[in-house]
């Protein structure tokens, strides 16, 4: 069976991106939409991670092959946050990951007693602020999986993130990260012989999970931004002031290239991770 475990809706709250974040969602992805689409590209299984929200379900959890995740913002114990995917969860789960979502201990102790899996996402990725060497640590010995393969993170960070998840026996997952619909679908985990959501989830847990599809670019990036942008003015008339801004989002995108690249380069570095830089212009380290 087949899943994306990384896509998000309008549920996922206002874009992070300052000047913007009044005014423009991280996803104009609406639920229904987003599963027929998901559905048509080959998924077996859908959930949602969403942003600390987990309203998308009250469209979707009438399917059958529908189960209910979120994508929660921990802040670690250096004061650093990151994003956590939490799968198969109910309502109760997503109060309680809510209330302990500041105290990285609190939560994962909660997911442990009710057996929630929770990954680490894009670990290598500025996408959450800065990071510390006791992060990676706590990533290694507290967090149950780590995913793989994001659809919107660069390769050489997605391979260092499997690097990690190799060296510290982690489960692995993988998502498009999708935003907008582009690459709903894309990126995706797989796993042999099993029937249904619990089961899905249970495997997932237990390391069954094979990582299939796309990693990020300069392209879809630029894709998705433009298409998030569009996206707002169609809902908001008196965005079109911004819509020649748009002519700056492939500079933005080779930007924020670089800068994930040297970030995934330094936590490589720390981390002594064994992948080839992207175009070779960044040595990564081999492991001994």
């Amino acid at each position: 069976m087949r899943c994306d475990l990384h896509v998000h809706t309008i549920h996922s709250g206002m874009c992070g991106v300052p000047g913007l974040s009044r005014i423009c969602l991280e996803s104009y992805n609406e639920p229904r939409a987003l599963y027929e689409i998901l559905k048509r590209r080959g998924m077996d299984l859908v959930t949602v991670t969403d942003h600390d929200s987990i309203d998308a379900a009250e469209e979707l959890r009438k399917h059958p092959d529908f189960f209910l995740s979120e994508e929660v913002t921990v802040t670690l114990p250096s004061g650093t946050e990151m994003h956590a995917g939490v799968y198969g969860i109910d309502e109760h789960d997503h109060i309680e990951l809510q209330r302990r979502r500041t105290d990285t201990e609190s939560l994962l102790a909660y997911a442990l007693e009710n057996r929630l899996f929770v990954t680490v996402n894009h670990a290598y990725s500025s996408l959450t602020g800065h990071r510390t060497e006791e992060d990676f640590a706590v990533f290694a010995r507290d967090f149950h999986g780590m995913e793989v393969t994001n659809g919107h993170m660069l390769a050489c960070a997605n391979a260092l993130a499997a690097d990690f998840a190799r060296r510290h026996g982690k489960p692995v997952t993988a998502g498009s990260d999708a935003h907008s619909t582009h690459g709903a679908g894309r990126t995706f985990t797989e796993i042999a012989g099993v029937h249904n959501a619990a089961e899905f989830v249970t495997a997932l847990r237990r390391g069954q999970g094979v990582p299939h599809g796309e990693s990020g670019s300069c392209w879809k990036l630029t894709q998705a931004i433009s298409s998030i942008g569009w996206s707002l003015v169609r809902s908001n008339r008196q965005a079109a002031v911004l819509s020649p801004l748009f002519a700056f989002v492939p500079l933005f995108a080779v930007v924020n290239y670089f800068r994930e690249q040297a970030f995934a380069w330094y936590w490589g570095q720390k981390n002594n991770g064994t992948v080839e830089p992207e175009g070779g212009s960044i040595p990564f380290r081999v492991a001994a």
